[in-house]
């Protein structure tokens, strides 16, 4: 209960049970819509649901779970997750299955906001190898069970894939959520961040509460680039699906394409992670979200010529898009401290529900007004190359402080 790798691993495999509920949705879109001929828009709005009801909940949650600990909300995930995907099999009408979504998008707030605490709070001096490694779970999971649901889906039907893998990722999140513990008080002091602290990783000495995080312009800059950078990534995930159907892309290569993004999504989260450890977090985010624009346009711009160039350019894609999930944890740990990493990263990560507004239920009415993707993966490239630009910038902006120290050094100048 006290090692703290045995806890990085309790909570890695809780991340890697419910990346299938956003990873592998794409698989199930054009089978739900040929069972029930529902609009592409009216199925990817489950998406932005589950979404929405993943991230945020997240800040009213995250600050429980810094003071009550991670165990019994993910044990409660591991129901809601459970009853929530296994629902999905049931739904016969679009109003239950963003229901059943919604239900399934809260047990993985619980999941992912109690991993990503632990591990900022278990690994205060590697935060970004550690969140790294808990990003990578849920970026990469999903690779070992998308040829099993496809296979499902395929043999069985998409509402039996639905309720197996919906049990069987529930029950997992159960036996996990009991391992789950926080470091007792004394642990961060035995374990100080400036143990492995580079020069070029900056950090704030000040322990920012939620509401003087929110008060700080440098929050703003920060969820502005989250949801510039996230929205092309929810792009290719939701979409994947229904642009291969649209580019004439075989099952057999969309599912080869699925597995090995998950992989090279992974890869992403923990690699950029520990090369920021290293050259600093706003250096590693401006050249990795410069690059992503030009993988979303490669999407387009090739991706449409054959299934293998369709998987080279998702593996491009994701391997310079995960990291939005490590350094961000990161750098709110690493700009506002370390004690309230939940609470504070919880009301970041609602940056992702705003995201997939726009590459989840807007895109595909984009796609339906226009008969084509242009629109969406050229305003995705253009948005997370400007989030690129915001991190050159962020390097020059002084770190937060705290709205009382502000005052007293504007007292002092008045003296």
């Amino acid at each position: 209960m006290k090692n703290r790798w045995a806890q990085l691993t309790a909570s890695l495999v809780a991340m890697i049970m419910i990346a299938n509920l956003q990873y592998a949705w794409t698989l199930f879109v054009e089978p739900i819509r040929h069972a029930t001929g529902w609009k592409l828009s009216d199925v990817q709005w489950g998406f932005t649901v589950f979404i929405v009801f993943e991230t945020w909940i997240m800040p009213l949650e995250g600050w429980v779970i810094d003071r009550m600990g991670p165990r019994i909300f993910t044990t409660i995930a591991g129901v809601l997750c459970g009853v929530g995907w296994s629902g999905l099999a049931f739904a016969t009408t679009r109003w239950q299955l963003y229901g059943f979504y919604a239900v399934a998008g809260i047990g993985a707030a619980f999941v992912y906001s109690g991993s990503i605490a632990s591990a900022l709070k278990w690994f205060p001096d590697r935060r970004g190898l550690a969140s790294g490694i808990i990003a990578g779970g849920f970026g990469s999971g999903a690779a070992l069970f998308i040829p099993i649901i496809a296979s499902l889906i395929h043999s069985r039907g998409y509402r039996t894939a639905f309720l197996v893998t919906g049990i069987l990722q529930g029950a997992i999140i159960l036996a996990v959520a009991q391992v789950l513990r926080h470091p007792d008080a004394g642990f961060a002091a035995s374990h100080p961040s400036a143990r492995v602290s580079h020069p070029r990783v900056r950090r704030n000495t000040e322990q920012f509460t939620t509401p003087e995080m929110l008060r700080t312009p440098q929050f703003y800059l920060l969820y502005f680039m989250f949801i510039a950078m996230a929205t092309g990534g929810l792009l290719v995930t939701a979409q994947a699906g229904p642009v291969a159907a649209e580019w004439g892309i075989s099952r057999g290569a969309l599912t080869a394409a699925l597995a090995l993004d998950r992989i090279s999504n992974g890869v992403s989260r923990l690699g950029w992670g520990w090369i920021s450890d290293y050259i600093g977090r706003e250096t590693t985010m401006a050249i990795a979200f410069i690059l992503q624009a030009v993988c979303l346009f490669s999407v387009l711009a090739i991706g449409s010529w054959s299934g293998t160039l369709f998987t080279i350019s998702l593996i491009l894609t994701f391997l310079t898009y995960g990291e939005v999930f490590s350094l961000f944890p990161s750098l709110v740990g690493d700009y506002f401290g370390a004690d309230h990493a939940t609470s504070n990263y919880s009301f970041m990560y609602s940056a992702k529900g705003m995201a997939s507004i726009i590459g989840g239920g807007l895109a595909a009415v984009l796609f339906e007004k226009f008969g084509s993707w242009s629109a969406a993966f050229y305003g995705s490239a253009l948005l997370a190359l400007a989030s690129g630009l915001a991190a050159i910038a962020l390097k020059r902006v002084p770190l937060p402080e705290k709205a009382s120290l502000l005052t007293r050094a504007a007292a002092a100048q008045l003296d």
